[in-house]
Protein backbone atom coordinates (compact mmCIF):
# COMPACT_ATOMS: atom_id res chain seq x y z
CA UNK A 1 0.00 0.00 0.00
CA UNK A 2 1.67 3.41 -0.88
CA UNK A 3 1.80 6.29 1.88
CA UNK A 4 1.13 8.30 -0.92
CA UNK A 5 -2.02 8.14 -2.76
CA UNK A 6 -4.12 9.54 -5.33
CA UNK A 7 -1.39 10.87 -7.77
CA UNK A 8 0.94 8.77 -9.99
CA UNK A 9 4.20 6.98 -8.87
CA UNK A 10 7.09 6.28 -11.03
CA UNK A 11 6.85 8.72 -13.51
CA UNK A 12 7.04 11.92 -14.11
CA UNK A 13 3.27 14.34 -13.39
CA UNK A 14 2.36 18.22 -12.77
CA UNK A 15 1.14 18.70 -9.57
CA UNK A 16 -1.05 21.32 -10.32
CA UNK A 17 -2.89 20.07 -12.85
CA UNK A 18 -3.71 16.87 -10.17
CA UNK A 19 -6.59 19.48 -8.91
CA UNK A 20 -9.40 21.81 -10.81
CA UNK A 21 -10.55 25.22 -9.68
CA UNK A 22 -14.06 24.85 -9.69
CA UNK A 23 -16.35 28.21 -9.51
CA UNK A 24 -17.75 28.87 -6.02
CA UNK A 25 -16.03 25.78 -4.33
CA UNK A 26 -12.71 24.86 -2.36
CA UNK A 27 -11.86 21.67 -3.96
CA UNK A 28 -8.96 19.36 -1.53
CA UNK A 29 -7.39 16.16 -2.51
CA UNK A 30 -5.66 14.20 0.30
CA UNK A 31 -2.08 12.88 -0.74
CA UNK A 32 -0.82 11.43 2.66
CA UNK A 33 -2.52 11.65 5.95
CA UNK A 34 -1.14 9.96 9.14
CA UNK A 35 -0.50 11.27 12.98
CA UNK A 36 2.50 12.77 11.78
CA UNK A 37 2.46 14.87 8.39
CA UNK A 38 -0.94 15.73 5.95
CA UNK A 39 -0.46 16.53 2.65
CA UNK A 40 -3.23 17.93 0.63
CA UNK A 41 -3.66 19.78 -2.50
CA UNK A 42 -5.94 22.72 -2.97
CA UNK A 43 -7.46 24.70 -5.26
CA UNK A 44 -9.91 27.80 -4.84
CA UNK A 45 -11.92 30.22 -6.84
CA UNK A 46 -11.45 33.96 -6.67
CA UNK A 47 -13.29 34.66 -3.83
CA UNK A 48 -13.08 31.52 -1.50
CA UNK A 49 -11.80 31.35 1.70
CA UNK A 50 -10.59 29.10 4.72
CA UNK A 51 -11.85 31.04 7.72
CA UNK A 52 -9.47 31.49 10.40
CA UNK A 53 -8.52 28.46 12.59
CA UNK A 54 -4.93 27.05 13.83
CA UNK A 55 -3.62 23.40 14.09
CA UNK A 56 -1.66 21.41 15.66
CA UNK A 57 1.15 21.02 13.68
CA UNK A 58 3.25 23.46 11.27
CA UNK A 59 1.82 24.16 8.06
CA UNK A 60 3.62 24.75 5.01
CA UNK A 61 2.29 26.43 2.28
CA UNK A 62 3.38 26.14 -1.67
CA UNK A 63 1.77 28.04 -4.08
CA UNK A 64 1.51 26.01 -7.41
CA UNK A 65 -0.51 28.45 -9.50
CA UNK A 66 -1.96 32.25 -8.96
CA UNK A 67 -1.84 34.34 -5.50
CA UNK A 68 -3.45 33.65 -2.35
CA UNK A 69 -3.78 35.76 0.45
CA UNK A 70 -2.97 34.30 3.76
CA UNK A 71 -3.33 35.90 7.12
CA UNK A 72 -1.21 34.51 10.16
CA UNK A 73 -1.48 35.75 13.48
CA UNK A 74 -3.04 39.18 12.19
CA UNK A 75 -0.95 39.89 9.41
CA UNK A 76 -1.43 39.43 5.66
CA UNK A 77 0.79 37.83 3.35
CA UNK A 78 0.34 37.37 -0.90
CA UNK A 79 2.29 34.42 -2.02
CA UNK A 80 2.25 34.05 -5.74
CA UNK A 81 3.14 30.34 -7.63
CA UNK A 82 6.58 29.03 -6.63
CA UNK A 83 6.64 31.43 -3.10
CA UNK A 84 5.80 29.06 0.47
CA UNK A 85 5.27 30.04 3.39
CA UNK A 86 5.08 28.40 7.26
CA UNK A 87 2.53 28.90 9.59
CA UNK A 88 3.49 27.75 13.30
CA UNK A 89 1.79 25.30 15.02
CA UNK A 90 -1.32 26.98 17.31
CA UNK A 91 -1.37 30.16 15.62
CA UNK A 92 -4.47 31.88 14.07
CA UNK A 93 -4.32 31.62 10.15
CA UNK A 94 -6.95 32.31 7.35
CA UNK A 95 -6.48 31.46 3.47
CA UNK A 96 -8.16 34.01 1.05
CA UNK A 97 -8.40 33.38 -2.55
CA UNK A 98 -7.05 37.15 -4.84
CA UNK A 99 -7.47 35.08 -7.56
CA UNK A 100 -7.92 31.89 -8.61
CA UNK A 101 -5.40 29.26 -6.90
CA UNK A 102 -3.72 26.04 -6.23
CA UNK A 103 -1.08 25.46 -3.14
CA UNK A 104 -0.04 22.42 -1.82
CA UNK A 105 -0.05 22.37 1.79
CA UNK A 106 2.41 19.99 4.55
CA UNK A 107 1.57 20.05 7.73
CA UNK A 108 3.74 18.37 10.38
CA UNK A 109 2.29 17.24 13.94
CA UNK A 110 4.03 17.05 16.88
CA UNK A 111 5.52 13.51 18.07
Amino acid sequence: MPFIKNVPHESVFDLAAQVSVQPGQVVSKTLAQNRHVSVTLFAFAKGEEIGTHDAAGDAMVHVLEGTGKFTVDGEAHLCKAGETLIMPAEKPHAVYAEEDFKMMLTVVFPE
